[in-house]
């Protein structure tokens, strides 16, 4: 059968900057089997496989998978889906506020997307579960090394190495400035030997000196456990630094906000919109969004015989 995909960039406003996508908007007779050999063809952080709704709430199935395993969630994937569907006209921008809610593997996700002139231009999800914080990671001395860093880059004390999941576990590991985060380097064997069996063994490293204008937050991303060596963008792990963040901030209660620049390092620049809602020192909702744009568009044949896990 033929089945078609398009792709995009995700968290960017112009085409080869934040972070690719493609999506399969119409993924029924595929199974757990195909995706993934589909996943690692693309060879992209993230491919989506969308499918009819299980449940009453919600308007889509969403599938995700690295080129490696599938994701219960992740954040790039659901906003670039919701903009995929926008665009193809399987969701209908009769409003210049439109709702979907993918069911995804953390549950439902809703994503809003605000359109213009019936064309979508940005999408915000809202992260289906709450901040939920890790065990103590390794000591400053195993994580910078892991980096190929010193231990007087990471910042310590109430901005030490912390991790946090709202839906995918993350270590956020704070840097002084941007001179010690351009610096970063993977150690794939000090990473197996530290981090690849800790409760999150994906790394977010981030500093607070920030390269363009109206940035809070200068971000990196490696998640080698998801066949990734650094991600452009990550919207997950966006949604968890809100919680990072969030438990930091001397404001008890408000819409907390912050801007994040990431895939500098790689030749492309993102940017995440992050609000957090905090009600008497309690984190209540977390939004993440930002703008995407179409790439291509094509279809991929696939051989009955490979549908039922035949080689």
């Amino acid at each position: 059968m033929r089945y078609r995909f398009l792709t995009c960039d995700v968290f960017t406003d112009r085409i080869f900057g934040g972070n690719p996508l493609a999506v399969f908007p119409d993924a029924r007779g595929l199974d757990t089997e195909q995706m993934q050999p589909i996943a690692r063809e693309f060879n992209l952080s993230e491919t989506t496989f969308v499918l009819p709704p299980e449940t009453p709430d919600g308007t889509h199935r969403v599938r995700i998978f690295t080129p490696a395993t599938e994701l219960p969630f992740a954040g790039h994937p659901t906003v670039g889906t919701a903009y995929v569907l926008a665009w193809i006209g399987d969701v209908k921008l009769d409003r210049d506020v439109v709702h979907v809610a993918f069911e995804e593997g953390v549950g439902i996700v809703p994503v809003t997307i605000r359109a213009s002139r019936g064309q979508p231009v940005f999408a915000q999800l809202s992260a289906a579960k709450m901040p939920e914080f890790g065990p103590e990671p390794p000591g400053p001395e195993t994580i910078a090394a892991t980096l190929s860093l010193k231990p007087s880059d990471l910042l310590l004390g109430d901005d030490a190495p912390q991790a946090v999941s709202c839906g995918q576990p993350i270590l956020f590991v704070p840097v002084r400035d941007l001179a010690s985060i351009r610096q970063v380097r993977l150690k794939r064997d000090l990473w197996e030997q530290s981090l690849s069996s800790y409760w999150a063994p994906q790394v977010y490293v981030f500093t607070y000196d920030t390269e363009t204008d109206g940035a809070d937050i200068h971000a990196r991303f490696f998640p080698p456990a998801l066949g990734i060596e650094e991600d452009p963008a990550t919207g997950a792990a966006a949604t968890a630094l809100a919680g990072y963040l969030g438990i930091r901030d001397a404001r008890q209660s408000g819409t907390l906000r912050w801007v994040v620049e990431q895939g500098l390092e790689m030749g492309r620049p993102s940017r995440l919109e992050i609000e957090a809602d905090r009600q008497d020192g309690v984190i209540t909702a977390i939004r993440v969004g930002g703008s995407a744009v179409l790439v291509s568009e094509g279809e991929m044949d696939v051989p009955d015989r490979m549908l039922h896990g035949e080689t």
